[in-house]
């Protein structure tokens, strides 16, 4: 029975490790503008916080001298020849109570192999940051420095990052935000993807709610149950930074000279006489339906 228990556990361990991985960064507070022209040219700026999960979870209820032991009770002895109960001797309660204590001893061996191997795979997906180390966000955050656009990264404590990051090129290959070094399984916040007839697509993933993501739901079980420290962005309620997933909150904005072939905003197209661009507007928060998305006409 504790054998099973302990596969389950382990099952159930390394599902979440998995979910965390698909939503290993994500959006908190930021604003966001991507320009686009028809030559091909393009410039993506990002400013606000991301959110690091493995550091915003924390190492709560990770030990394996959090395992709560189980009480002990007393069975019922038997006479082995006639199956009758009888009341038990000293030495019948002493045996039980030396096989209920090599069994909380096994429990916690268990689980600190258990958190030995869990801590190994979390290092494995975070390019070989430990999410226990007291250094991990300075180290994390040094990664994010040292990659070309990022003007400035501050760690804020709890996993959270607040970052100044612009790149501007040529879409003559596709462009994703964020890609990290040594970080293979990161949700894009925005994607701009290439299509053969000269138009493309601008998806934006990580800027909606656990209604519309389905990576959401996993983080928010993951939070209850690896310890509940997960902090929700949103304090507008009587509870401020209670558990659950972080919530994306700010504003992307698309420009353009290109031809706006769709688009889910609620505004729709907006000119910007100034600029001779058209400007696609989204409010990213709790209340966000859908992911912001739009397909764009540039010259072939």
């Amino acid at each position: 029975m504790i054998a099973n228990r302990r596969i389950a556990a382990g099952l159930t361990a390394a599902a979440m490790l998995l979910v965390l991985a698909g939503c290993m960064v994500l959006p908190g507070r930021f604003t966001s503008d991507l320009a686009l022209r028809k030559d091909g040219t393009f410039t993506f700026h990002y400013k606000g916080e991301i959110i690091l999960a493995a550091l915003a979870q924390g190492a709560k209820g990770s030990k394996a001298d959090a395992v709560p032991a189980e009480p002990f009770e007393q069975q019922p002895c038997t006479d082995p020849a006639t199956d009758e109960t009888h009341d038990c001797s000293a030495a019948e309660i002493a045996q039980q109570r030396a096989k209920w204590s090599d069994e909380q001893k096994e429990r916690k061996s268990a689980k600190a192999q258990e958190d030995a191997q869990n801590r190994k795979m979390m290092q494995t997906m975070m390019g070989g940051i430990d999410p226990d180390d007291p250094g991990a966000a300075a180290a994390f955050a040094q990664r994010l420095a040292r990659q070309q656009g990022y003007a400035s990264v501050v760690s804020k404590g709890q996993g959270k990052f607040e970052v100044d990051y612009t790149i501007a090129g040529r879409l003559d290959h596709d462009f994703s935000f964020p890609t990290i070094e040594r970080l293979p399984m990161v949700m894009p916040f925005v994607t701009v993807i290439r299509r053969a007839d000269g138009s493309v697509r601008v998806d934006a993933p990580a800027f909606s709610t656990a209604a519309a993501n389905p990576v959401m739901p996993g983080l928010g079980a993951m939070a209850g149950a690896m310890g509940g420290n997960i902090k929700s962005n949103d304090t507008s309620g009587k509870k401020p930074g209670i558990d659950g997933p972080p919530i994306a909150d700010g504003t992307f904005t698309l420009r353009t000279d290109g031809q706006i072939l769709a688009n889910n905003t609620d505004e729709g197209p907006q000119a910007e006489t100034a600029s001779g661009l058209t400007r696609l507007d989204w409010k990213v928060d709790a209340r966000t339906a859908a992911a912001p998305t739009a397909l764009i006409k540039l010259a072939k």
